[in-house]
C-alpha cells in the first residue's frame, strides 16, 4: 500500500513516521507513505495557499489551485483520495477495513478556516474524526493511517486484531500481566486455570457488560 499526504505542516509527521508500529511497517516495506507540503505546489511567487473568502467572513481560506495540481500529481488510476473535515463521514473501525484494502490512498489535509468548496471535486470520500473542531486535518490524518496501516497483512499479529474493540461491535475484554496480585488487586481466577473454553466465554461476557456500560449504542448491532 502507498499513502500520500497533503498537508502544510510536513514536519508535524516526523515522530509518527519513525516510531512505533508505523516506523516498522515502513522499514518492514509493508506500506510507503510520503508527505508533500502544499505549499511546493502554489504558482505564487511567495508561496501563498490561502485568501480571504468571498462574500467576507473570518478567517483564510485554502486555494484550489496548489491542491488540484498536487493531486494531479500523484495521483494513479488506483487511487482513493481522502478529504479531512469536519463535515464528512463519522470515521470507524468498519471504513478502516474498507481502506485498507486500496492500493494508494491520498489524504488531504484542510486548514485555516476552510478550504475552497470546489476541491471537494476531487475527493472519493471525506471523514471526520469526532464531533469536535481541530486547527487542521494533520492530526486527523494520523489517526486514519495508523488504524489502516495496523491492519495490513503482517504489521500486527492476526489474532491482535481479531480481539479488539469494535470487533462485533463490541468493546475489548479487560487483559491482566504479572503480578498475579497487585495492592489488593487480583487477576481473575478463570485466566489462571488454563480451561480454555471458560476464558473465551468470560471474555466474551466481560465484553457485552462492558459494552453495555460504556457504549450501549453498539449492543443494538453486535454480532453474536
Amino acid at each position: 500500500m502507498k499513502i500520500d499526504i497533503l498537508t502544510l505542516f510536513p514536519s508535524m509527521y516526523d515522530g509518527f513516521l519513525n516510531e512505533s508500529i508505523i516506523g516498522r511497517a515502513i522499514n518492514d516495506g509493508k506500506v510507503e507513505i510520503k508527505v508533500h507540503n502544499i505549499r511546493d505546489y502554489s504558482k505564487d511567487p511567495h508561496k501563498k495557499v490561502d485568501d480571504y473568502g468571498y462574500g467576507g467572513g473570518a478567517g483564510m481560506v485554502l486555494m484550489p489551485q496548489p491542491i488540484f495540481d498536487a493531486v494531479d500529481d500523484i495521483k494513479t488510476d488506483d487511487s482513493y483520495v481522502i478529504l479531512m473535515t469536519p463535515q464528512g463521514k463519522k470515521y470507524s473501525q468498519a471504513e478502516a477495513k474498507k481502506l485498507k484494502d486500496k492500493k494508494h490512498i491520498i489524504i488531504i489535509c484542510g486548514h485555516y478556516e476552510g478550504f475552497d468548496e470546489r476541491i471537494r471535486s476531487l475527493a472519493d470520500a471525506e471523514y471526520s474524526i469526532g464531533d469536535y473542531i481541530l486547527t487542521g486535518g494533520e492530526l486527523a490524518s494520523m489517526v486514519i493511517t495508523d488504524s489502516v496501516v495496523r491492519l495490513i497483512d503482517g504489521v500486527i499479529l492476526k489474532e491482535s486484531s481479531e480481539f479488539e474493540s469494535f470487533e462485533n461491535n463490541l468493546l475489548d475484554y479487560p487483559v491482566y500481566t504479572h503480578p498475579e496480585e497487585f495492592r489488593g488487586m487480583k487477576v481473575p481466577a478463570v485466566l489462571l486455570s488454563g480451561h480454555h473454553a471458560n476464558i473465551a466465554k468470560w471474555r466474551h461476557d466481560e465484553q457485552v457488560k462492558r459494552t453495555e456500560l460504556r457504549r450501549p449504542d453498539l449492543l443494538e448491532k453486535e454480532d453474536h
